[in-house]
């Protein structure tokens, strides 16, 4: 689903009702764990966080007047997804995701190419979501995709 929000209040108010709840304790997780450095804010169409251009002047290398993206919320058409582009980029951080989401749930790890989906509001793992938030600082984000971009 495409919303045209330029603030995340924004973006809040024009997700289904059903979804709001869901979509605030999400983001309130993690905010209260991402390392200082990154900042929110409306990327890509859904509520980011990323890396300031005031940090990382060079964005993102496929647009780069847009800044470095690290995390993002969205309530697509079924399903509520959390996109973190460090978990794809560093395999150990893969790993102990997949091997840690078999401790908080029983049911079939649904995760893409590029999202992790959470199909019902109340199958969101927001205590492992807020501690993947946690594993990486800015400076490991920038280090690892620069390393990965810049081969």
């Amino acid at each position: 689903m495409k919303y045209t929000a330029s603030t995340v209040e924004e973006y809040l108010e024009q997700i289904p009702e059903s979804r709001k709840e869901a979509m605030q304790k999400l983001r309130d997780v993690i905010k209260a764990n991402l390392p200082k450095g990154f900042e929110e804010g409306i990327n890509y169409g859904m509520i980011g966080y990323y890396v300031p251009h005031s940090i990382y002047p060079n964005g993102y290398h496929c647009s780069p007047e847009l800044p470095l993206p690290f995390i993002n919320i969205a309530s697509q058409k079924n399903s509520i997804n959390v996109y973190h582009n460090g978990i794809y980029a560093d395999e150990d951080l893969y790993d102990w995701f997949v091997s840690e989401y078999k401790k908080y749930s029983n049911r079939k790890l649904d995760m893409g190419k590029s999202c992790i989906r959470f199909k019902k509001t109340d199958e969101i793992l927001y205590e492992l979501i807020g501690e993947l938030s946690s594993k990486m600082t800015v400076e490991q984000w920038i280090d690892l995709y620069e390393k990965n971009v810049k081969k």
